[in-house]
């Protein structure tokens, strides 16, 4: 029996649900805020470890609030060419995916609160923008994705704010080595969302959801994939010349990799070499954390 053939079961309609190819994008940052600290001695590994807790809870929360707000919209629909929905596809209540997206964001923010011990009320306001953020990435008023603000949502806080909070509480403070380390995560982690949203244009277009690929086209996302993987290995440059040892320039033998994955978005792609693309560039995102890390701990 293939892997498409296995019978769905509860437990596996819920781990789909969590879209397991996305986490890496949780976990990178706070990897690489975790080796600046270590590069600064500051390491600490009680508030590194909650932060890694409190960005997998958003980011599963994100991942089900939009399962929820995209049946809602009628993004997600039987035309759909990824992979199911656990709401579209009948696996799952409306009123269920919606309350397991607020019980994962209520997880979310008591790990959150663990953090005041280390950085202070400022964790609060950032630990609730954060999840406000993630309700509204396909919820709301104004939904971010639906009005082309997923990438700009995906760079600051799955880049920038996840590494440099990573390092305060750490630290004590932010450094500016934090703030352009979160560069590289963000861009990478922009280019997930990039890929997802490229195999979705069209369903994506008759639910007006105007993501930057339905704005502008195919063309422009692979532009973009491949400047957003360009600048991403420039950064470790920017550290080299600011007195960082050599070891910071690890990741660029994942070049030859990002380049093949941008030639691989292509209009006739189908949807399954879509989706292993997607959970590709996740783990080059990840590899890229991995190395970069380690270079800064070296």
């Amino acid at each position: 029996m293939t892997r498409t053939e296995l019978p769905q079961t509860p437990l596996r309609t819920w781990v789909s649900a969590l879209r397991p190819r996305t986490l890496p994008a949780a976990v990178s940052p706070v990897l690489v805020g975790s080796a600046l600290a270590a590069h600064d001695r500051h390491f600490s590994a009680a508030p590194a470890a909650l932060c890694l807790v409190f960005a997998l809870l958003v980011q599963i929360g994100t991942n089900f609030a939009n399962d929820y707000f995209d049946f809602v919209h009628g993004a997600d629909t039987p035309d759909r060419v990824g992979p199911r929905r656990a709401v579209a596809s009948g696996l799952v209540a409306p009123k269920t995916m919606r309350l397991a997206s607020a019980a994962t964001f209520l997880l979310a923010f008591l790990a959150g609160l663990g953090l005041l011990h280390w950085g202070g009320p400022w964790m609060l306001a950032v630990g609730l923008a954060s999840i406000a953020c993630g309700i509204a990435y396909t919820g709301g008023p104004f939904p971010l994705a639906y009005h082309g603000l997923g990438d700009v949502f995906v760079f600051v806080f799955f880049g920038l704010v996840a590494v440099a909070v990573t390092y305060f509480v750490q630290a004590g403070r932010v450094s500016a080595a934090a703030i352009l380390g979160g560069v590289p995560m963000g861009l990478l982690c922009a280019n997930i969302l990039l890929v997802n949203n490229y195999r979705d244009m069209e369903t994506d277009a008759l639910a007006h959801k105007k993501t930057l690929v339905v704005r502008f086209g195919r063309g422009y996302a692979k532009a973009q994939y491949a400047l957003s993987s360009g600048a991403a290995f420039a950064v470790p440059f920017v550290f080299l010349a600011g007195g960082y040892r050599p070891f910071c320039l690890l990741p660029l033998v994942l070049v030859p990799v990002a380049v093949r994955h941008t030639g691989r978005l292509v209009p006739a792609a189908p949807p399954a070499a879509l989706v292993a693309l997607l959970g590709d560039t996740a783990k080059l995102m990840a590899a890229y954390a991995v190395l970069f890390a380690l270079g800064l701990v070296l």
